[in-house]
């Protein structure tokens, strides 16, 4: 093949085809061009979001699942309010991660299914978000979301067991997403970008260098370095192109962040109105959004005690039924957020139905700290939905097999994650 290839815009050219010179090849992009070429006259398929809505406090079991199985069960007391979204979302009952336990030390298990902090292991492993975006997050500005209602705790890992810091302001997402920065400090970050990977050129030169005096064994481990340099110094190059391009405009207002640390609707409805740009814009295409437990008192009528001293009920029926008032409305804000997708078209389709949303929490009994049980509710993605899995709830289902389910949907060819013993029983993708 000659240095230089050129084609003519009526013709194809195969997909498989490498631009050559100066002693290195490189893959082609996908061009419209290769469309003949690989037999296929389709447009190309939209992007596929993740979003996960963890709860620090759980939800009552009694209030969320309801009493029946199947597609015909009757709505329970937290699900009346989104029966109009019901052939969108799956309610699941009797799952919960194997051998995680530790009450609420097992949040850092919520995405990982690792029983970090229950078996003795000293380190988490990465956690669902994180490994979809670690695979396919270079493909926008933001490989991924890590958010929460309050304070900097997350269920999201690296894959060396590292919690990723979430951002608990809507107001300072909203600027990171749409407000762009001056072309200076646009200047400046690109620099910083371009001076990392200077540095591991100086790096994999020395390294290249030692390789020549190591055993095999020795060779190995530096070929699998050389491998994790090559990803990052690609992620870099992204970074360094993406902070020279203009953000995305939105027709909305800067928000202003709730001061009240104990307003918990009112700060998870206003976070998941920037997310929600975030998805429409394609900023991200994974979301972790946690929502902790407030120990204050939630201002809705009815709450006069700390939501996280009702959370510890007892079974006492004043409490149950202050505790049931803010979940119910964590449920209604949760339903909002699903319309505003479902309302939303891209190329023909509804972002729910490209946008899988997960919701659970790593406690099923919040007043006995139990892991079992865990509540889950599973929306959108293109799954066919309108029932409730009802598994067996003293000898739960792996939820890992939710986590492979999505990884299937989201176009990874595995099946396995953690525990997982295969894709979840009875559900199945809507085509």
């Amino acid at each position: 093949m000659s240095k230089h290839v050129y084609f003519n815009r009526n013709k194809q050219i195969d997909r498989r085809l490498l631009l050559k010179g100066a002693g290195v090849a490189m893959a082609m992009p996908w061009l419209t061009a290769m469309e003949a070429a690989s037999g296929s006259t389709k447009n190309p398929a939209p992007p596929r979001r993740f979003v996960a809505m963890t709860l620090g406090l759980g939800l009552l079991p009694e209030n969320l699942n309801p009493t029946t199985a199947g597609p015909g069960y009757e709505s329970s007391r937290y699900l009346e309010p989104l029966n109009d979204l019901r052939d969108q979302f799956t309610v699941i009952s009797g799952c919960s991660h194997p051998g995680v336990t530790g009450g609420h030390r097992a949040e850092a298990s919520i995405l990982t299914a690792n029983p970090v902090g229950s078996s003795g292991r000293a380190k988490n492993t990465i956690s669902l978000d994180q490994y979809m975006a670690k695979y396919q997050g270079h493909e926008t500005r933001f490989s991924s979301l890590v958010v929460s209602s309050s304070g900097s705790s997350s269920p999201s890992y690296t894959e060396n067991g590292a919690m990723v810091p979430a951002l608990d302001s809507p107001a300072r997402l909203f600027s990171r997403l749409f407000i762009d920065e001056s072309p200076k400090e646009q200047a400046q970050q690109a620099a910083r970008m371009q001076q990392g990977r200077s540095i591991m050129d100086l790096v994999q030169e020395d390294a290249r260098r030692l390789q020549r005096e190591l055993g095999a064994g020795d060779r190995d481990r530096l070929d699998a370095y050389f491998t994790s340099v090559r990803e990052l110094e690609l992620r870099m190059a992204e970074s360094e192109a993406w902070a020279r391009r203009p953000k995305p405009k939105v027709n909305v207002s800067k928000p202003v962040d709730i001061g009240n640390p104990n307003d918990f609707i009112g700060r998870q409805r206003l976070m998941s109105d920037v997310l929600r740009l975030a998805i429409e814009t394609d900023s991200t295409r994974f979301i972790t959004y946690h929502l902790g437990g407030s120990g204050g008192v939630v201002p809705l009528t009815g709450v006069n005690e700390g939501y996280h001293a009702l959370s510890h009920h007892g079974r006492d029926e004043v409490k149950l039924d202050q505790l049931a008032l803010v979940e119910a409305e964590i449920i209604r804000a949760w339903g909002d957020l699903l319309r505003q997708l479902a309302s939303t078209r891209e190329n023909g389709t509804s972002l729910l139905e490209l946008t899988s949303i997960l919701m659970t929490s790593n406690l099923g009994n919040a007043s006995s700290h139990d892991n079992r049980n865990m509540p889950v509710l599973f929306a959108g993605g293109g799954f066919r939905h309108g029932q409730h899995l009802a598994f067996d709830t003293k000898n739960n289902y792996p939820l890992p097999n939710l986590f492979v389910s999505l990884l299937q949907r989201q176009g990874f060819e595995t099946d396995q994650f953690m525990s997982s013993t295969g894709t979840m029983t009875g559900l199945e993708f809507r085509g």
